[in-house]
């Protein structure tokens, strides 16, 4: 199973449809892909620095702008599926579809995730992929990626989450961090 997580900025830079198209002819029988928050979860940081309402509330808006990055990447390959349960994307799966993950909150909360802006969708997708037992994790960024950059160091730039290199610490799959253009 792979798991390929498209950065939110994808949409800003034009080239989210293009990495739609090269997941589906790349994986025709199944892929998890995992929405960033892009310029909806841009806006929760905006509202919680204005009205400074707590990181659990900010931490559920968050899910909410992956939601709704789903609901955009399902507008434009309506012929994949959204799931937002693990148990809902390994019944897809097995029918060898390609799934959008619409990430529940119960589950995550259930998962003992910390409400944190250290936790983005970088790191949720690599709690998903782990939860899924993937073979692969592909993060997909707008950002330039230096191939000799180790994971911390992408960490430091600010180009994965701070906590990203914890939640892939005893990871048993593979990681790559790519720039859309190497996809």
């Amino acid at each position: 199973m792979i798991v390929v997580k498209l950065g939110g900025s994808l949409a800003e830079s034009g080239s989210l449809v293009s990495c739609l198209n090269t997941i589906e002819r790349t994986w025709p029988d199944g892929a998890v892909i995992v929405p960033g928050g892009g310029a909806f979860a841009d806006q929760v940081r905006l509202a919680q620095r204005h009205w400074r309402f707590d990181d659990g509330t900010a931490h559920a808006m968050a899910l909410l702008a992956m939601q709704q990055m789903a609901l955009l990447f399902k507008g434009l390959k309506p012929d994949f599926s959204i799931a937002g349960s693990v148990a809902g994307i390994q019944a897809l799966w097995a029918e060898k579809k390609i799934v959008i993950w619409s990430p529940d909150i119960g589950e995550l909360d259930k998962a003992g995730i910390e409400a944190s802006w250290d936790i983005t969708s970088d790191s949720l997708a690599a709690w998903l992929a782990g939860a899924l037992s993937a073979d692969e994790l592909i993060l997909v960024k707008s950002a330039v990626i230096d191939g000799r950059s180790d994971i911390g160091k992408l960490a430091e730039q600010d180009i994965v989450d701070k906590a990203f290199c914890g939640f892939i610490a005893q990871a048993p799959f593979t990681v790559k961090i790519i720039n859309h253009r190497s996809l």
